[in-house]
This record gives structure tokens, sequence and C-alpha cells, in this order.
């Protein structure tokens, strides 16, 4: 339970515990009166029924309050179990790869140079992709404890979007990208890359057939605009919002196909706001999703 609503709950059984013994002492004086007169007998019945109103609505509202924070902590406890399934998984694969791997390379010493190579290269990439995982899991625990600091400075957005779609281009797949020239900003280069990296991996792992991948960057009245769009499974309209926190991944872990720990769409939120920058998850046409990061300036 939250601090929040932990406070909250003390505050209001207080409360309960204060209003009953001050409507028992209305109660006992009430009926000492009643052979008093009628008028201030009535007037004490009102005052009492509108103090237990008031009472009724506070303690209504606490019990949706507390009923709201119980299924959030439901909800976050489902997806961590999710987060563990995955991150089992993620850290297994590569870990059993590698392994055969160089068992491969022990056992079979006549292996041709380029079977040797291919079976290196293999191990690089698994290497690699465990690695990314596991900084993933450090970039959040250090976002979580606000130990993680930006580093901005002036760069040429432009080229600096450019040359990560040719690198990409060059690695993993051709993407088409329409990007406006001569836009700068104050920003983290580590970011645009981070973010741009992730947006590109979601873009491909959840595309059908061949994959068709899009990026804009575009000026604004406020700053810019940065785009990723796709034309693959897209994202159900209830997870627009949601898949921006952690260890939110669409589906079932048990049954899901997709790599992926649920932690790279939270990390991107969290650091793109240290940026002044918002960014939204849009359906996009005639299929996909569309990923708008709006940046402002200042």
């Amino acid at each position: 339970m939250k601090r929040q609503t932990a406070i909250f709950f003390y505050v209001l059984s207080a409360y309960v515990v204060l209003q009953f013994v001050w409507w028992g002492f209305h109660l006992i004086q009430l009926s000492d009166e009643l052979a008093a007169t009628q008028d201030q007998s009535q007037r004490r019945a009102l005052m009492i029924v509108g103090e237990g109103s008031v009472f009724f609505l506070i303690l209504l509202f606490g019990l949706w309050k507390i009923r709201k924070s119980i299924q959030k902590d439901i909800a976050l406890s489902k997806r961590q179990n999710n987060f563990l399934l995955s991150v089992t998984h993620e850290l297994k694969t590569p870990l059993a790869t590698n392994k055969l791997y160089l068992q491969t390379l022990v056992k079979r010493t006549d292996l041709p140079e380029s079977k040797k190579q291919e079976l290196l290269t293999g191990a690089l990439s698994e290497n690699k992709r465990l690695e990314g995982m596991i900084e993933n899991i450090l970039t959040a625990t250090r976002l979580d404890n606000a130990n993680i600091d930006v580093h901005k400075e002036h760069i040429n957005v432009s080229e600096r979007v450019q040359l990560i779609l040719d690198k990409w281009s060059k690695e993993r797949l051709s993407i088409a990208s329409t990007i406006e020239s001569g836009i700068e900003g104050n920003i983290d280069p580590s970011v645009i890359e981070i973010t741009l990296l992730n947006l590109l991996e979601n873009a491909l792992k959840y595309s059908i057939d061949t994959p068709r991948i899009e990026v804009y960057l575009k000026k604004s009245a406020t700053g810019f605009v940065l785009g990723v769009k796709d034309q693959g499974v897209g994202v159900p309209d209830k997870y627009r919002k949601s898949i921006f926190e952690k260890f939110v991944r669409v589906g079932n872990e048990e049954t899901r196909t997709q790599k992926g720990s649920g932690l790279g769409l939270y990390i991107v939120d969290q650091l793109l706001k240290m940026h002044n920058a918002h960014i939204e998850c849009l359906p996009n046409q005639p299929k996909g999703t569309h990923f708008k990061i709006t940046f402002s300036h200042g």
C-alpha cells in the first residue's frame, strides 16, 4: 500500500473512532433532553443526521480510494510476476545458446574457419542482447531511486537521428525516413539514442511478415517532433497509456512469443520527462502503431 493511501487510511480510521464517540455523547444528551423542548430535540437530531451524512460520504470515498489502491497493487504484482517470468526466460536463452556455441567450438576442432566465425558472431550477438537487458534493469532501478543524471548539451538533432538510422539500416533493417534538417536542441545525446533504438526494436519485434518502419523528424511551433510508425500488430486502445508503466507488456507472459522485459518504454518515458518531452502511443493507418514524441524548447 502506498504511503499516501496508508496516511489516508489511518486518518479515516481515527475520524471513524472520534465520530462514533462524538455521536454517542450527543445521543446520550439527546435522550436526557427529550423531556425538554421539542424544538431543541429536532435541531439536535438534524445535526446528528447532517454529521452522519458527511461521515458516510467520507467513508465511501475512503473505501473507494483503498479499493483503487488494492487494485493497483494487484496489477503491479501481476506485472512483476510477468517480469520475473520474462527475465528468467531472457537470461536462460542467451546463456544456453552461448554454452552450445562454446561446446561446439571445443568439441569440433576440425570446423572450418568460416563456421567458427559464424559461431563466435552468434555468441557475441547473444551476449550483446544479454547486456542490453541487464542495462535496462539497472537503468530502471536508477530511475526509481532518482539516481540517474542527464547531461544535456546543444546538439544537431537532425544529424544525430540520421546517424542512428544509418547504423540501424546497415545492421538490422532498411527503414523509410523523413528527417528535416537543421533541427537543434539542448538534449542528452544518449537519450535520443536510447529512445529511438527502443522504438525501432519494438516496431521490428511486433511487425508481421515484412516489417515496414517509418521515422520522421520535423519542427513544431514549440520545438520539434520525433515519430516512429510501423504496420505491425498495433496496441489495443486500453493499453495505450499503461504501456509506459513499469513491467507492462501486452498479452500473457506464458504464451507471448515476443522477447522483452517490459522496461523499455518505461525507461523512455521517464528519460523524456527529464527533457520536458512527452511521448504518446497512437494508432497508425492503415494498421500498426505510431509513437509520437513532442520536444519543447526550454
